[in-house]
């Protein structure tokens, strides 16, 4: 691996016009890629990434979660969450039901059918992860998320100050 790789991937003709540049345009391509092997094991499965993440989500939980607390939760930002819930229950992954002391939260649950998909799904994401970045040390792997973890918490503080 090159220290000029991304720029020998994009064809770019000059150097990038700063290391900051070359990092997101780095994050962002690494993360296209992961998105588009990803979305193409969901797809198998008849889901998207979102909804995915939905219902990792709520196992993950192992109750109810208010919708709006799955739309927190959520890895990639997500307008619409109740049009993405809608088609998760017309699946029968998901129930719905309203809280009786506030009728405007509304609890969304895993179905068995769901949680039968998700251990479908299980040992062939854990395969995929293992072919995306299993050639990473385990310190590396570390250091990775911790770095990224830093950059996006400098991402949301510039944001918040807007």
């Amino acid at each position: 691996m090159t220290y000029k790789q991304l720029q020998q991937e994009l064809k770019k003709k000059q150097a990038f016009e700063s290391p900051e540049v070359e990092a997101v345009l780095n994050v962002l391509r690494t993360s296209d890629q992961y998105q588009n092997r990803l979305g193409k094991l969901f797809r198998k499965y008849g889901l998207t990434s979102s909804q995915y993440n939905v219902l990792r989500i709520l196992r993950g939980e192992g109750q109810p979660l208010p919708s709006l607390e799955i739309a927190s939760r959520m890895i990639q930002v997500v307008p619409a969450i109740t049009g993405l819930i809608d088609r998760l229950e017309k699946r029968g992954l998901v129930t719905r039901e309203r809280c009786t002391a506030d009728r405007r939260v509304v609890y969304v649950a895993l179905t068995e059918k769901a949680d039968s998909l998700l251990k479908e799904i299980d040992e062939p994401g854990r395969e995929l992860h293992q072919r995306l970045i299993g050639h990473l040390t385990r310190t590396e792997l570390k250091t990775l998320s911790r770095l990224l973890v830093k950059a996006r918490k400098s991402a949301a503080i510039r944001e918040i100050a807007g």
